[in-house]
């Protein structure tokens, strides 16, 4: 082979070396510009959820503790019970959620993981065939050949700066292998971390699962305890019937003397109704504030549990019997306080037998109602602000029972409290 055709034969091998590169480069360049878009973070909100859960798991059964200091089995202990299960059965769901939340970024890191892995095999070619044509073209003489056999100065030039290139690529290349290597380490870790995750994860789920085929257990015998009490518990709820309608006479009594008198000190007001309240624009618009406040009033109590809800619904223990809430009840804590879920002026100051002290707040044309209190601390007319302590919640001392019946009215229609606190 004449010296010449080798001339032009390395020229080409340098020609390939570097257009293999430069293009490589910009190849891998492109496919790694643009990042992945951002995932909601399902996991973090779901542990956030889960310590509620448990928080309120951790009070109900405190809660619970206290009830069954009277040592017999009560309608409020079923209630307690109740809610337990329901939260731990929430809580259950909510671990199993995030089972599967688990699940999909291990798959999704899994298949990261291959892609850094496919990815760092074609750097590590790459690599090998550019050591490969830099040992080919590795003389200095053919270096200063492929300057020197350009056309003129500005393609010697072209080509310099070309070699150039060609070393800054090699740097970049073994850096970039590093830098995968690396990504490949962590992403194991992450892998390795998420599943052990998942493993405590569904051994939490397992203890949940047996404590609350316990708490069902516990239902169960408290059912069963409540019912060879039958004569005791149809006594107990036909004498709250008969507390439950002089309550209710009493409120709407009141309602229909405060309708009566807003009427007469509006006397100008266009159409007035005496089924509606006459509002002053301050009261309108203290009315429209609580209105929109639907969903978002604070508890009457600072912390509880549900006891009894809203409207009609079977009796928990008695068959064929059913009962009527005109509100809710809250199981507390002994010595809690009852307080105001919204900015209004205390209207009455009652006493009803069976419900001890009754609060009713008047908010525009709305009306919170606060019974069972042993304390009161407001008087009437008096202007109170949100979440401000309005009594202390009577404790019962034969069923060792703190309860606040809460009732929410708009004019003369009764409201599901449910549908206007917050949860």
């Amino acid at each position: 082979m004449s010296i010449k055709s080798n001339i032009k034969k390395r020229i080409r091998g340098y020609f390939t070396l570097i257009f293999y590169l430069t293009g490589g480069l910009l190849a891998f360049v492109i496919g790694n510009s643009f990042p992945l878009s951002a995932q909601v973070n399902e996991k973090e909100s779901l542990q956030q959820k889960k310590t509620e859960i448990e928080k309120e798991i951790e009070y109900t059964s405190k809660l619970l503790e206290e009830t069954q200091k009277n040592r017999q089995s009560s309608l409020n202990e079923l209630a307690v019970i109740n809610r337990k299960i329901n939260r731990r059965e929430e809580l259950i769901q909510t671990i199993s959620a995030e089972i599967v939340v688990l699940d999909r970024q291990i798959l999704r890191n899994q298949q990261s993981l291959d892609e850094l892995d496919a990815e760092l095999k074609v750097l590590k070619d790459e690599y090998a065939r550019m050591i490969y044509l830099a040992f080919l073209n590795r003389g200095a003489y053919d270096r200063l050949m492929f300057l020197f056999s350009a056309k003129d100065f500005n393609q010697a030039y072209q080509r310099m700066k070309y070699m150039q290139q060609y070393s800054d690529y090699r740097k970049q290349q073994a850096a970039l292998i590093v830098k995968k290597q690396e990504e490949l380490a962590a992403k194991t870790r992450e892998i390795e971390q998420q599943k052990a995750d998942k493993e405590s994860l569904l051994s939490s789920k397992e203890k949940e699962l047996i404590k609350l085929d316990n708490e069902k257990k516990d239902k169960n015998s408290s059912v069963t305890s409540l019912g060879q009490k039958e004569s005791e518990l149809r006594r107990t709820l036909k004498e709250k019937e008969v507390a439950a309608r002089k309550l209710q006479q009493s409120i709407e009594k009141i309602i229909a003397e405060e309708i009566r008198k807003s009427n007469e000190m509006i006397s100008n007001r266009t159409g007035a109704s005496p089924t509606t309240f006459a509002l002053t624009p301050e009261e309108r618009e203290l009315s429209n504030s609580f209105a929109a406040n639907m969903g978002k009033l604070p508890w009457p109590t600072e912390r509880g549990v549900i006891s009894g809800s809203f409207g009609e619904h079977p009796h928990p223990v008695l068959k064929g019997i059913k009962v009527k809430n005109n509100g809710i009840d809250i199981l507390t804590n002994a010595g809690s306080p009852a307080r105001a879920v919204f900015a209004g002026e205390v209207t009455r100051i009652i006493a009803v037998p069976k419900y001890h002290n009754v609060v009713i707040i008047r908010h525009g044309e709305f009306l919170s109602v606060y019974s069972n209190l042993d304390e009161v601390m407001v008087n009437k007319g008096e202007k109170v602000v949100i979440k401000q302590v309005i009594g202390s919640i009577q404790t019962d001392e034969d069923s060792v029972r703190t309860e606040l019946h809460f009732e929410l009215w708009k004019g003369k229609e009764l409201q599901d409290p449910m549908q206007w606190i917050a949860h």
